[in-house]
């Protein structure tokens, strides 16, 4: 009896055995065909960082940084001001620009009132000119007259029919009016020249206008010019961000172009992940991802494919590698693809760019 219930218990054993056996088969086919049907339908890598619009605050003019109004770290709102350069030395050009151009201006204004006389004188010329030209005809129909005269005058006196008296009269009368023609001959010929002497000083007077109103164009683009550098000692935020690698304190001397900080807006955030381009067959834009990031252990965030750069990591590198040596050695290269992150991530945990992350595609 005992070596029968023995013998039914050893059976039970092995019973459980095979059953225990059989169910963690199972549990591992099962867990191998859910891995298998994973890794076909997601893509993963972890050479992948967060990336940002990282904007660089340079001076656009030297001077003394009279204030700076933010530090490390701190949230600025665009077009807050950031800091101050000491703005003495450009608020004298301001002052001498504007001098400058109000001696030019008045200069000008100048040169538009002789031009306006010159042409007044202008025109009494003309109207002289014409008086002028009409006695000259007068005078010239009276010679005619004249001429018609002594012709008569001097063939009656031939003929013994008026007096020499009467003939050297008419004579005399004669070579008054010639004389008086010749008179206004001369005076048209006088008013005709001041006339082409009076064009000529307005023609030079409107030179000089033009060289003048060339002048107060070139004092007004001085003016603005140090308006605009005036403008520029007030440097404001260009973007919504936070303040980093700030380098500069109150009465640092800086020059043009010089990088004093740079601001980072975090809501503007993307993830460029390196795949391998054997990974990327079936990645599409728009497809869902899910990141890890190594500063939050256990959070995902949710995101989608932006866009696949179209060389990889390599050919944009400082050196490309040169495979025309005749060593070369098949390497599997990466291509970054774009990955935009949902704008409801959870704003309790905030992303910086640079940190290291691992993006999740899901490619079916």
């Amino acid at each position: 009896m005992q070596e029968e219930m023995q013998e039914g218990s050893g059976r039970s054993r092995k019973t459980a055995a095979l059953v225990i056996f059989g169910i963690s088969g199972i549990i591992c086919l099962v867990a191998a065909l859910f891995y298998v049907r994973y890794k076909n339908t997601h893509i993963s890598t972890d050479d992948a960082y967060i990336d940002g619009r990282v904007h660089t605050v340079a001076a656009k003019v030297p001077g003394t940084v009279r204030q700076v109004h933010v530090a490390d770290n701190q949230l600025v709102k665009k077009g807050d001001l950031i800091l101050e350069i000491d703005a003495a030395d450009y608020d004298v050009r301001m002052d001498e620009a504007e001098s400058g151009l109000e001696t030019e201006q008045a200069k000008l204004v100048e040169a538009e009132v002789r031009i306006e006389t010159a042409r007044k004188q202008l025109s009494e010329l003309g109207y002289r000119l014409e008086a002028s030209r009409a006695n000259l005809e007068l005078q010239e129909a009276n010679l005619r007259q004249a001429d018609w005269d002594i012709k008569r005058a001097e063939k009656l006196f031939q003929q013994e029919a008026i007096s020499r008296e009467r003939y050297e009269k008419t004579k005399t009368g004669h070579d008054v009016i010639a004389a008086q023609v010749k008179a206004a001959r001369d005076q048209v010929r006088q008013v005709e020249m001041s006339l082409e002497t009076q064009k000529s000083l307005i023609r030079q007077a409107e030179s000089a206008r033009a060289s003048q109103g060339s002048t107060v164009r070139k004092n007004q683009s001085v003016l603005k010019s140090a308006a605009l550098n005036m403008s520029y000692t007030n440097i404001y935020a260009p973007s919504d961000g936070y303040i980093t690698k700030k380098s500069v304190e109150p009465g640092n001397q800086i020059q043009a172009g010089q990088p004093l900080m740079a601001i980072v807006p975090l809501e503007e955030l993307w993830i460029t992940a390196n795949y391998k381009e054997t990974q990327l067959t079936r990645v599409k834009a728009g497809q869902k991802v899910k990141i890890s990031v190594d500063t939050y252990p256990g959070k995902k965030f949710s995101g989608r494919v932006d866009s696949i750069m179209a060389g990889t990591g390599s050919v944009f590198s400082l050196f490309p590698a040169e495979n025309a040596t005749g060593n070369f050695v098949k390497v599997v290269q990466r291509i970054p693809v774009k990955i935009v992150l949902d704008r409801d991530t959870d704003p309790e945990h905030v992303l910086r760019v640079g940190m290291s992350v691992e993006p999740t595609i899901r490619i079916q």
